[in-house]
């Protein structure tokens, strides 16, 4: 192994060599759950690991750990060994698994800094969570050595194709592409209805859209024992209301020209719908509120507002194409809409800062919904809505005050 340079040789220091299992194999595979802390320990859990799969890379990582463990301690350093785990799922959970077994870790050890061994580059998207609350003095990447490099590609592209997630883009989304072209064929819909899809999908990806959708219904709270179930239903049924109302429309009105067509499809849609709307921002509000979120709730206002305007100019369009309404009507209508929601998120905006001048934030700890470390609030500009914020590190970090989701003892931002 090359040496590795260390930022400070101070061999008071006490140092915690650290590698990461992000997708949780070590569990998987052996049950021993996360975090491992010690050498006995880390030993005995990569020698289980690598007997129920020799190629588990992981294993490797925690011998390189243990190995890097053993010279520094010969070599006079304060050191011990930790193996952290994420979650199976990967993303956000993973990440916040990974920050609260750290988190144990350095309770039951007190580490000045720490080496991070890692067996390539998906563990060092955890860099960033590691560092917020230890210094890392120095990074190791354990690589498998191969007589030839192909035969090295050969096996890490099969490894590859047995883990879900590219097992998910290599085999299942060809395998859907498929299936809609044949139920495009067998239904008579022709080639256009399966391109829509796709370029619809795609657009989904590529502006990150799938994010917010995941996260948007992870936190749906469907369920008999909130009342934000009642929300949640009554919008399900006014949605679904909408789209029987425009479809009726649609079907009435269909020996009509396109546009007038289109007009009364979207008047019918539009009827119902923006109740529909109101009652699932009404449940996130009740869902956030029990979550102790109460900050998070004021960006729902700046939603209603948006929605307001959509509805009320989308709705007065639809009536001018089929002539209920003057064009000039139209124009009295979208300014009223746009004045309408602009004054909604103005009072939101307010509500939110006065709320935020009651907490005296300043000098409260930072940190982000995974639970990192940011710093500390230096200052507090309500009238330009930004917050100035110590790193620790001699720099000042500024971010607006819209990203404040909750305030206790400490303030969480987004």
């Amino acid at each position: 192994m090359p040496e590795i340079k260390m930022k400070n040789k101070d061999k008071t220091q006490r140092l915690l060599v650290l590698t990461a299992d992000i997708d949780n194999d070590l569990y998987k595979k052996t049950r021993i759950s996360g975090p491992v802390l010690g050498r006995v320990q880390n030993l005995s859990a990569a020698n289980q690991l690598i007997l129920a799969d020799p190629e588990e890379t992981d294993a490797n990582a925690i011998f390189q750990a243990v190995k890097l463990y053993d010279e520094l301690k010969e070599g006079g350093y304060l050191v011990n060994v930790a193996t952290i785990t994420g979650s199976e799922t990967e993303g956000y959970e993973a990440d916040r698994e990974i920050a609260r077994q750290l988190e144990l870790v350095l309770k039951n050890y007190k580490a000045d800094a720490c080496i991070f061994v890692t067996d390539g580059a998906s563990d060092n998207r955890v860099l960033p969570i590691i560092e917020s609350r230890l210094k890392i003095n120095a990074v190791k990447t354990v690589t498998m050595k191969q007589s030839e490099k192909l035969e090295n590609t050969y096996f890490v592209v099969l490894d590859k194709l047995k883990d879900p997630h590219y097992a998910r883009i290599l085999f299942g989304i060809p395998a859907m592409l498929l299936l809609l072209f044949a139920l495009s064929y067998y239904f008579g819909l022709g080639w256009e209805i399966p391109v829509l899809l796709i370029g619809i999908y795609l657009a989904i990806k590529g502006f990150g859209i799938e994010d917010m959708i995941i996260s948007s219904f992870r936190g749906f709270g469907f369920s008999l024992d909130r009342l934000s179930f009642v929300f949640y239903l009554s919008a399900i049924i006014f949605f679904l209301a909408s789209l029987f109302v425009a479809y009726g429309n649609y079907a009435t009105f269909s020996q009509l020209d396109s546009p007038s067509v289109a007009a009364y499809t979207i008047e019918g849609f539009l009827l119902l719908m923006p109740l529909s709307l109101m009652l699932y921002l009404v449940g996130r509000i009740f869902d956030i509120t029990g979550k102790k979120y109460m900050f998070r709730s004021f960006k729902y206002g700046n939603y209603i507002g948006s929605s307001v305007i959509f509805w009320i100019i989308a709705y007065s369009f639809s009536a001018w194409i089929i002539g209920q309404i003057y064009f000039s009507q139209f124009i009295n209508y979208t300014i009223t809409a746009i004045i309408l929601g602009i004054a909604i998120s103005l009072i939101t905006r307010t509500l939110k800062t006065n709320a935020i001048k009651s907490r005296r934030l300043k000098g409260k700890t930072v940190i982000n919904e995974l639970g990192a470390l940011i710093g500390k609030v230096n200052k507090i500009d309500s009238r330009k809505g930004m917050m100035q914020i110590n790193t620790g590190f001699g720099n000042n970090i500024t971010y607006s005050i819209d990203r404040i989701v909750d305030v206790s003892d400490k303030v969480v931002i987004s």
